[in-house]
């Protein structure tokens, strides 16, 4: 089994802390409300919301997807990281055991936040992952990530 990791960082108008509040922990309430198209809901199958929860991702009616079991590997509030496994679903295909990432957000001297993101996909046999079968999946969870802060650029007083 191969492993591909990609990495990502971009930059948002929202501070660190407010961003992790939305984005992470009110991400599976929120998203179903600003962008129903993309994540129709996300229940806990097992667990509490923390670290070993099990969680299922129904995509929108408009997604090329079903769903998505995840599983939270960890969650640093103080440091405002966050890490999560892909471990079942028809985004695994059957080229994928597993897709884990890893967020970490961080203050930038604008007053907003730094976001960076590595992707550890591992793949079943030999398959191969190339960036490019990465970055459709990076691309629409960008967009998805602009929705959410334009709803908190649009709505300063929520997650403060």
């Amino acid at each position: 089994m191969g492993v591909f990791t990609y990495e990502t960082e971009f930059t948002s108008v929202i501070p660190a802390p407010r961003l992790f509040k939305a984005f992470i922990l009110d991400g599976d309430n929120l998203i179903p409300k600003i962008a129903p198209q993309a994540i129709k809901s996300t229940e806990i199958i097992e667990g509490d919301g923390g670290v070993g929860t099990i969680k299922k991702v129904t995509f929108g009616e408009g997604s090329q997807y079903g769903y998505v079991k995840q599983r939270v590997n960890g969650i640093d509030k103080d440091n405002f990281t966050y890490s999560y496994s892909m471990i079942e679903g028809d985004t695994l295909s059957d080229k994928l055991e597993k897709i884990t990432y890893e967020t970490k957000l961080i203050a930038s001297p604008d007053g907003g936040s730094i976001i960076k993101t590595t992707s550890h996909y591992h793949a079943k046999g030999d398959v191969e992952i190339k960036e490019e079968h990465v970055k459709a999946g990076k691309e629409k969870a960008s967009g998805l990530f602009k929705l959410l802060e334009a709803y908190l650029v649009a709505n300063p007083d929520a997650y403060n």
